[in-house]
């Protein structure tokens, strides 16, 4: 939705078409109540953008077929890392060199994954936030292989979508998550202690 909205050119690729039916429905619900606050006193502006928004955006149930003209590949499956790798060693095959490998993944090393593939310099992590449309926060993981010229590439991707990239290591939890869980757990022993 947000790569849409920011006039680039998307592939949503899911399992199913009654999936992606779903998913497309609910970019549309999400593009509404971006535009009752976006354009709050111009709705026929409203409809354009949101009109203009889903032009950009096309689905697939096959990421082989779609990726041969693909600039970027931002993978947002399960957090299952086998899954993840196989998903990528098959996209590996038919992406065309330039094609750089993202994974949105929150607690997976993206080394591990960078490694299933022979592009492990053109591979990151961009971790974006729920809800999406909403918060401007996307954590920019570079593993020790990944490229200068990718890293500044999927930051700038992060900026042209509206975003704030922060950078960070392949590090478990990368930044939030990382001090996330301890303050979480602050948060448990307080309450244990009354």
């Amino acid at each position: 939705q947000v790569a849409a909205a920011s006039g680039h050119t998307v592939v949503l690729v899911d399992q199913s078409d009654e999936i992606l039916k779903k998913s497309t429905k609910g970019i549309e619900e999400s593009l509404k109540r971006v535009t009752k606050k976006k354009f709050a006193d111009k709705p026929e502006a409203g409809a354009e953008f949101i009109k203009k928004t889903l032009k950009n955006l096309t689905t697939s149930t096959d990421a082989a077929s779609v990726v041969h003209s693909t600039d970027l590949v931002i993978e947002a499956i399960v957090e299952n890392l086998e899954v993840k790798n196989e998903l990528f060693k098959t996209l590996d095959k038919f992406a065309p060199e330039h094609t750089i490998f993202a994974s949105n993944t929150s607690s997976l090393q993206i080394t591990k994954m960078a490694n299933a593939t022979t592009r492990q310099d053109r591979f990151g992590g961009l971790h974006f936030f729920n809800p999406v449309p909403m918060m401007k926060l996307v954590e920019v993981i570079k593993t020790p292989m990944t490229s200068q010229k990718t890293f500044e590439s999927l930051v700038d991707f992060s900026k042209a979508v509206g975003k704030s990239p922060v950078s960070c290591k392949d590090t478990p939890g990368f930044i939030v998550n990382r001090l996330l869980v301890p303050y979480m757990m602050e948060a448990v022993r307080l309450f244990e202690r009354g």
